[in-house]
């Protein structure tokens, strides 16, 4: 299910360097992808929705919201290619379409999109999938640092947006904070999108695609600079660092940077209140007359959810839940645990100890 998923996120990449020629001055053919009116704004990096749909490489179906909130709030990307942006109509307008989107697709599917199509959550699986083949046992963080750690993605969620519109302060209100966020400036050449200057997607696509023949691989360290942090505009140290940091990581932890992400923060903040949770889409039931406590569900988890374990009944949806359904798919009571779609139980727990 995530590969079909990543497939069809990145669905133009199989196909677009075959239709489409990339001209020899062009730095690479990311600007290939599905652009998307919605309402009637037109949105040129794609559709926004809540995963790792990296902006970078070429062909994508969807882009992620993380991209489009960066840029609409510093409209740093008036460089020639074709679409300078008036901050005043059009950026606006497409900031309401991202949040409009995101609100929607939060409340909606939840931190599904995290258990099931975010492509980096396919990469943390597949390194596990390494450990156990290795017959490595994971390793796990105590319950009371789990849960400060989950709160750290709001922190980096938080401190993006900060950045961006501090970086935007010009073209918001017409007066600039820092120096350096005039076009060719400083912070507007290297860190006009901040997060993305310290993604691990952004490296891993730009390599996949570089080693499967789809990009130069001198585009890799295209504009480069000499600094310490700065590659290219694909590939910098800061992004290898904490695609490092995060693989080794994941290798003994399940789903680390699951527990850390920013667009898990954003999506949780629109699934985690009584008046969105109402209208959710997904949810997860239990069953407190059938439950023995016997702890498979907390076991499991990847993330270390203990709420599935710890409240009594009803729903135990959780925003650090991501939905994985690892915990159903376990519990060895019929019944106990029950994953809802609109109301219709579609996954329970079944006895598979008889």
């Amino acid at each position: 299910v995530q590969i079909g998923f990543v497939f069809l996120i990145f669905f133009g990449m199989f196909i677009d360097h075959r239709i489409i020629p990339v001209p020899a001055e062009q730095i690479a053919p990311h600007e290939t992808l599905v652009v998307t009116d919605v309402f009637g704004v037109s949105m040129p990096d794609g559709f926004p929705v809540p995963l790792f749909g990296c902006y970078y490489p070429c062909g994508k179906t969807v882009t992620c919201a993380l991209w489009e909130l960066q840029v609409y709030l510093y409209p740093f990307w008036d460089t020639g290619r074709g679409w300078g942006v008036d901050y005043a109509s059009s950026g606006i307008m497409r900031l309401a379409v991202v949040f409009g989107a995101v609100i929607l697709l939060s409340i909606l599917l939840g931190k599904f999109f995290c258990g099931w199509i975010c492509p980096f959550g396919l990469y943390m699986d597949l390194i596990s999938r390494l450990r156990k083949a290795l017959r490595i046992k994971h390793r796990n963080f105590s319950d009371n640092f789990n849960e400060k750690f989950h709160q750290l993605g709001y922190v980096i969620l938080a401190l993006l947006i900060i950045l961006s519109v501090i970086f935007g302060s010009q073209a918001i209100a017409g007066a600039q904070l820092v120096p350096g966020t005039e076009k060719g400036g400083f912070v507007y050449t290297y860190f006009s999108a901040p997060f993305c200057q310290v993604c691990p997607m952004k490296p891993l696509c730009v390599l996949l695609q570089a080693s499967v023949g789809l990009m130069k691989p001198e585009w890799l360290v295209e504009a480069t600079t000499g600094e310490f942090y700065q590659l290219g505009f694909y590939l910098t140290s800061l992004n290898l660092f904490v695609l490092g940091l995060v693989t080794v990581a994941a290798f003994f932890y399940r789903r680390v940077w699951c527990r850390i992400c920013p667009l898990g923060a954003l999506i949780a903040l629109f699934n985690r209140f009584p008046p969105f949770k109402r209208f959710s889409g997904i949810r997860l039931d239990k069953v407190e007359e059938k439950c023995t406590k016997c702890g498979v569900c907390k076991r499991v988890c990847p993330t270390q959810v203990t709420e599935v374990y710890e409240q009594k009944g009803g729903d135990v949806t959780t925003s650090n839940c991501i939905l994985c359904m690892r915990c159903v798919e376990m519990c060895p009571y019929e019944d106990t645990l029950k994953v809802k779609v609109a109301g219709k139980t579609v996954f329970k727990s079944r006895n598979w100890l008889e």
